[in-house]
């Protein structure tokens, strides 16, 4: 998606800071389709939409015939979208007539729990909160240490926590936010710290302070910023590039196997993987903080939205890591344990077959670069037949986060199990 993204409503970064233009995104009267290809015809030529038009949205998208696309259609665009389907003999079904419907009621409920003062986890928060949320905790918490991973484009601080009850613990990495309008991701990354710091279940006290935690809810802050104030449905970063085009898509820009694989070399493409591996400052600088901390990290976990997945290396490739079977067998269980509190299924696989093909993402950068060998990526809620995955009512963010920690302790009991960190020689 370029810089047009709403039909007539266009917004305008005003200069290379963090003033923007007047302007808001809106999707009045944006529809949801889902479509399924039946044969490659369809599938390729929904492919080439993906790729040709800024006023279609791929919420959701695959790559095999039968693979579910569920497609924002701008309505300037509605008349050559369906003539272009009905000529392949693609069927559609309409899932929502106005997109901005959903976006509105959000950011109502945003503004009125924002009026109360409180931080809590029944709503979704600014960038501002959740910094001043780590900095209280660092306050309140001796075993809380603020860490600096990084900063964006328009310098805004990749913040973090580093949460250790004792020396010699290995390290867990836990990344979220990368992709900007996943709002579900930095608010579950949110959720599992506080109970890291505040649960008494004997699981989650076990792993709390028996490992050492680098947590960064939103690592991607010029992009989350956008979400809240121009743009809901925004992907990338910020930076921009010639001809008024702006930001790289953050988990195609990792210099591992860079730009194979399921990236676009168009800058308004959702998935452009920017002119060159950590062209982007906030990969950049991430990837030398999680690098200062080689040997130290035993875990690397990536929270994105959405298809309830759990994924892990490689995604640049079909061929399978060494530790393949142990990968897969750990994500057996880590979503058989989530699937027990409310039923929710996830599936799971490496990131080649069970999704789509996607190099220059950071949970394979970690595993291939670094050496971290469990190395995960969670699709949290919703699932596949939901259109509204970027706009996850808050009423989920509590189940997620529980269900996701139910999780987060079976993979690291299992990876324990088969002897992951015993050899955490600079922990």
């Amino acid at each position: 998606m370029g810089l047009s993204v709403a039909g007539s409503v266009v917004a305008i970064c005003l200069c290379f800071g963090v003033t923007y233009g007047s302007e808001v995104a809106r999707y009045d009267n944006y529809r949801v389709y889902e479509v399924i290809p039946t044969s490659r015809s369809q599938l390729k030529l929904l492919n080439d939409l993906k790729q040709s038009s800024d006023s279609l949205i791929f919420l959701e998208s695959g790559i095999n015939v039968g693979a579910k696309f569920n497609i924002v259609v701008a309505p300037h665009k509605l008349a050559d979208f369906t003539e272009a389907l009905h000529n392949e003999g693609i069927r559609a079904r309409l899932l929502e007539t106005n997109m901005q419907k959903s976006i509105d009621e959000e950011k109502q409920r945003m503004v009125a729990k924002r009026a109360r003062g409180a931080f809590d986890f029944n709503n979704y928060y600014e960038l501002e909160d959740i910094h001043a949320w780590l900095d209280k905790l660092a306050n309140q918490y001796d075993q809380v240490e603020l860490l600096e991973g990084g900063h964006s484009y328009e310098n805004r601080s990749i913040k973090g926590v580093k949460v250790s009850y004792k020396s010699g613990n290995p390290g867990v990495f836990i990344e979220g936010g990368i992709h900007a309008r996943e709002w579900i991701s930095p608010a579950t990354v949110a959720y599992i710290l506080n109970e890291l710091l505040t649960s008494t279940d004997p699981k989650v006290r076990n792993i709390a302070e028996n490992y050492d935690w680098y947590m960064f809810p939103s690592v991607n802050p010029d992009g989350y910023v956008y979400t809240h104030k121009k743009d809901r449905l925004w992907r990338k970063t910020r930076t921009p590039y010639s001809g008024g085009c702006f930001g790289a898509d953050p988990n195609r820009n990792w210099d591992f196997h860079w730009a194979e694989q399921g990236t676009s070399s168009r800058c308004q493409s959702e998935t452009y993987g920017g002119p060159y591996a950590f062209s982007e400052v906030e990969t950049k600088t991430l990837s030398e903080f999680v690098a200062s901390l080689k040997g130290k990290i035993q875990a690397y976990i990536s929270f994105h939205s959405y298809s309830q997945l759990l994924l892990f290396p490689y995604g640049h490739t079909h061929e399978h890591t060494p530790n393949h079977n142990d990968l897969d067998e750990i994500a057996k269980a880590t979503v058989t344990s989530l699937a027990k509190r409310y039923g929710t299924k996830y599936k799971y696989g490496n990131i080649y077959d069970a999704i789509y093909p996607a190099s220059g993402a950071s949970v394979d950068w970690a595993y291939g670069t670094l050496d971290v060998k469990i190395a995960y990526t969670y699709e949290l809620r919703p699932g596949s037949g939901s259109w509204n995955g970027f706009v996850l009512p808050p009423k989920q963010i509590v189940p997620t986060g529980e269900e996701t920690l139910d999780s987060l302790v079976t993979l690291l009991e299992e990876s324990q199990k088969r002897g992951y960190y015993e050899n955490c020689k600079d922990c």
